[in-house]
């Protein structure tokens, strides 16, 4: 067999997992619980979880890339995944609650399992950006090949500088021109240990990415992790709700990496960063003249190595150094660059305080489209409702609101109770609280309304379903309005 044959051999065998289930907050207040980084178009026109996927489709079919997810971002990263294939949509998973990586892992073998018996499975987290396709393939193919071979693989990356943020991974004996054996993981070291590692020239940052082979793969996990293994087991038996409560909130790093014993590294030779925060950002990002990344509007004068971003309205900054500024329609972060690490310090806080500038934007992405907070007080709220052509909210009913709606753009299909009626540019319809009433889009083009609700109590879990086409929650208890 030919060096041609064998590779396309390995390709054939090759799959991918995207795990896009996170919901960090670093990069606050551009990132929220409910648009978490990967959903985000943080360094271009595509978002990160497309430049992930967009990266694989180079190698691989869209049937064999699976994503998992949560429920909370599911129909989000439906729609941004079909809008690069259609067909990779169709393998999109969600786990009920947030278990870590490992068992996110185990839900796409699932998937996998069912189609192939000697999988290669590629592991790829959805907020990585990653510089250099023609290398990055190279790599994965280096790694593909050492899996064949039973060796679980990661990708190390030579670092730049001593970081104190990154998990390192020790190598050892050296298996090719690009691979080494592992000796062993270190976890976010002191800043004299990352020095001496950085200097030593034997260590790498641990990227998350991995190479496995299935097979052996699902065999160390009987062997290392019992209790995920017998939920495994019986998971066709079991509601997924059900037995994923009792499962282990466990990482592929310390079930499964750290204790496995063929496990090699692959030196990468593409960029890659996690864009972990906005210093990272900044260190990614183009430069101007002054050395300043901007993006959105912004008017910088006299500013120089300094991030500034916005994406709700004119920016201006003038005689800043070494500063972060980033600007929403609903919060603004001023900071050093060099103390960006406490924006988590900031999150936390607004989470003591139950602020809503945790969880969601002033627009929030639904399945049908998106609203707008406009404006709110205690006893109103103002949004402005984007419906997708063809799409439709759930037939609902609210205990403590009323809602006036006034369509500004398109055709409505508007239903009160057992009425339907047809609603165009300048009407306006009441929906009284208690009655059943569901807005949908018969039409080609998007359907806009103003939203205007008025009541004792105008939260988002005033809601019961009675029929939703989106397979959500039948009544309240549900993070999503409309």
């Amino acid at each position: 067999m030919t060096q041609n044959s064998l590779n396309m051999d390995i390709w054939s065998r090759g799959w991918a997992i995207i795990l896009a289930g996170g919901s960090g907050t670093r990069l606050w207040p551009m990132s929220r619980s409910l648009l978490p980084k990967q959903l985000l178009a943080l360094n271009g026109e595509k978002t990160l979880l497309q430049q992930t996927a967009q990266r694989l489709l180079g190698k691989l079919p869209p049937e064999r890339i699976v994503t998992v997810t949560n429920e909370e971002h599911f129909f989000e990263v439906c729609n941004q995944l079909a809008e690069l294939h259609p067909d990779l949509k169709q393998h999109v998973l969600k786990e009920p609650m947030a278990r870590n990586t490992l068992p996110a892992i185990m839900l796409g073998m699932d998937r996998i399992s069912l189609h192939a018996q000697q999988p290669l499975v590629g592991i790829f987290p959805s907020d990585h950006m990653i510089g250099g396709q023609d290398q990055f393939e190279s790599d994965w193919e280096e790694a593909l090949n050492l899996a064949d071979q039973d060796w679980f693989v990661t990708f190390g990356i030579p670092p730049r500088k001593p970081e104190t943020g990154y998990g390192y991974i020790a190598k050892s004996e050296e298996l090719s021109a690009k691979a080494f054996r592992v000796a062993g993981f270190v976890e976010k070291p002191p800043l004299d240990k990352a020095q001496e590692f950085v200097s030593g020239g034997t260590h790498y940052w641990n990227s998350g990415m991995f190479v496995i082979p299935g097979k052996a793969f699902l065999e160390a996990v009987e062997e290392l992790q019992p209790d995920l293994w017998i939920w495994w087991q019986g998971r066709e038996a079991t509601p997924l709700a059900d037995g994923y409560k009792g499962i282990p909130e466990i990482s592929i790093d310390y079930g499964i990496m750290e204790h496995a014993g063929h496990l090699a590294v692959v030196e990468a030779g593409f960029k890659w960063d996690d864009l972990g925060s906005w210093e990272a950002m900044f260190r990614m990002g183009d430069k101007s003249d002054d050395q300043c990344v901007i993006t959105g509007d912004v008017l910088a004068l006299d500013c120089r190595e300094s991030l500034f971003f916005s994406s709700g309205g004119k920016l201006a900054v003038v005689g800043l150094e070494k500063m972060a500024v980033v600007q929403t329609r609903d919060a603004t972060l001023v900071c050093p660059l060099d103390q960006v690490q406490r924006v988590k310090d900031v999150v936390g806080r607004l989470k003591a305080e139950k602020s809503p500038l945790v969880e969601a934007h002033v627009t929030v992405r639904r399945p049908w489209g998106s609203y707008t907070v406009l404006e709110e007080e205690q006893f109103y709220k103002i949004k402005r409702i984007m419906v997708h052509p063809g799409a439709r909210l759930s037939l609902q009913m609210h205990h403590h609101r009323s809602e006036h709606w006034v369509v500004i753009k398109g055709t409505a299909l508007v239903q009160v109770g057992e009425q339907e009626m047809i609603v165009v540019e300048n009407q306006s319809v009441d929906i009284p609280k208690t009655s059943m009433h569901r807005l949908s889009n018969p039409g080609r083009v998007p359907v806009e309304i103003i939203e205007i609700q008025s009541g004792p109590y105008l939260e988002e879990d005033d809601i019961v379903r009675f029929d939703d086409v989106y397979g959500r929650s039948p009544a309240g208890n549900t993070p999503e309005d409309q």
